[in-house]
């Protein structure tokens, strides 16, 4: 027996291979996986602490002060972070912020300015 999907919409068993798209044929619905993994991707989106919507180049200020790990050093409340990045993890925002250098921060701990 093949290792055919379910269907993602209606979850039926009795999906076919067209070329390079699968049909369901209970509810007609039809999808690739190509076109699977990409919404999986681009329906990952990081909100800062007020729920705004963050993407790269953004600027976002720190609502809490943060406590370096390995160091006696806090970043302040209110500390504003030019130019983020976002990358994928727990510590989704890569940044540098003056006077601390690089340094990866939690969406949850930023607001968009």
């Amino acid at each position: 027996m093949s290792n055919l999907p379910n269907c993602p919409q209606c979850s039926s068993e009795y999906t076919y291979e067209d070329g390079n798209l699968f049909i369901c044929p209970e509810c007609a619905h039809e999808w690739s996986l190509e076109s699977e993994a990409e919404d999986r991707e681009d329906n990952k989106v990081i909100k800062d602490a007020n729920g705004n919507v963050l993407s790269d180049g953004d600027s976002v200020s720190v609502i809490k002060d943060l406590k370096v790990k390995g160091t006696s050093l806090v970043v302040k409340i209110g500390t504003k972070v030019k130019n983020i990045r976002l990358i994928d993890g727990d510590h989704d925002i890569d940044c540098k912020i003056d006077g601390f250098g690089a340094m990866k921060l939690k969406s949850e701990f930023v607001k968009k300015i």
